[in-house]
């Protein structure tokens, strides 16, 4: 019995955390990063396709994403999206591939983006405390009903707080990766 609510917290922390890393990759930070372009929808034949199933994405440079369409008919329709899209960035298309330069940012512009990486890793932490707080509960109506014993919630308890804990841990971990890399000129 413990053993599933501790299964079932580590899937929510872990699937919380994936969430935080694929939100932290779309935050442009200066460098390309394939990422950035993985919420756009490119309509293919009236169907909304994602980019990365009609182009090839490749980093030449530091600062450049190359796309490349694997239907060069469908080149117009991709810088279309790209352009439609907040990257807020200008794509070049000599026919072929489309180039997408990534501006330097400002100094004030990393400082924004690290506030808002802060503000998107409490929103897990939350999310994180949460769960603990839904699990806790769960075992104490356990214990109520005489399923497990108090011994068994109280280890129960500590298990998922150790949990929380090393989840937290990485979550800040997060914060620091990307705040160093917003920061870094």
């Amino acid at each position: 019995m413990a053993n599933e609510l501790l299964n079932q917290l580590d899937d929510k922390n872990k699937k919380r955390l994936e969430s935080l890393a694929r939100v932290f990759g779309q935050i442009r930070a200066g460098r390309a990063n394939a990422s950035l372009l993985d919420r756009i929808q490119v309509t293919y034949y009236g169907v909304p396709t994602p980019l990365n199933q009609l182009a090839s994405i490749t980093i030449p440079e530091a600062r450049v994403l190359l796309v490349t369409p694997f239907d060069k008919s469908s080149i117009k329709d991709i810088e279309h999206e790209i352009s439609a899209s907040d990257l807020g960035i200008t794509p070049a298309n000599d026919g072929n591939v489309i180039r997408l330069v990534i501006p330097q940012l400002t100094e004030e512009r990393r400082k924004e983006l690290a506030k808002e990486v802060k503000k998107e890793a409490e929103e897990a932490k939350v999310s994180i405390r949460n769960n603990r707080r839904d699990i806790l509960e769960i075992a104490k109506k356990q214990q109520k009903t005489s399923e497990i014993t108090e011994d068994d919630l109280r280890t129960i308890e500590k298990e998922v707080q150790a949990a929380t804990d090393k989840t937290v841990k990485e979550i800040d971990a997060l914060i620091a990766e990307k705040s160093k890399e917003l920061l870094e000129v």
